[in-house]
């Protein structure tokens, strides 16, 4: 195990050279800092990163030992999301921090049977597939990052703040001094 080759550094935007190996990994994989990895060649590796990393498709992961390989997006279940005012449906989307591919007719985002209840209320069709899923990094360059590190789930956007029902009764025992 200790012999395995090591990659400790990401080439975001390279041109992979001839011979490069490449590992393929859903969107959830991509996110990694230290992992033992095997190449789709079938040779296991190491990626041992200075901190938590978004790998996106056409990454290059330089080898200790001088191999380079490739990042790719494997397929996964995605949902296809279309309908009037795209530009509003993503904004829907990423109210609720939810990973979202954006093309110029359409927006992939993972299966989610609570996100597609709601785009269907707000008029979209979405429909299964399965398809490589490549969604936008986040804004300023930061990439993705943990839903707890905003301090709040995507949970905390889809409840009512609508307590007016626990009011209804918090007086009733005001008047029972009355004679």
């Amino acid at each position: 195990m200790q012999d395995l080759p090591i990659a400790q550094s990401v080439q975001k935007g390279a041109s992979a050279a001839q011979g490069a190996e490449s590992v393929t990994l859903d969107y959830d994989g991509r996110f990694l800092r230290r992992k033992r990895l095997v190449t789709d060649q079938g040779r296991a590796f190491l990626i041992d990163l200075a901190q938590t990393t978004s790998l996106d498709q056409g990454d290059i992961l330089p080898l200790s030992d001088g191999t380079q390989v490739v990042v790719r997006a494997a397929a996964e279940e995605v949902l296809l999301v279309t309908g009037p005012a795209l530009a509003r449906l993503a904004w829907h989307i990423g109210n609720r921090h939810t990973p979202c591919q954006i093309e110029a007719d359409r927006l992939v985002i993972q299966r989610d049977p609570v996100i597609a209840h709601m785009l269907a209320h707000l008029g979209a069709t979405t429909t299964a597939a399965t398809l490589p899923f490549t969604p936008e990094g986040g804004a300023y360059g930061h990439g993705r990052t943990h839903a707890h590190e905003h301090g709040h789930s995507a949970h905390d956007h889809s409840h009512s703040h609508n307590h007016s029902h626990a009011h209804d009764h918090t007086h009733d025992h005001s008047h029972d001094h009355t004679h």
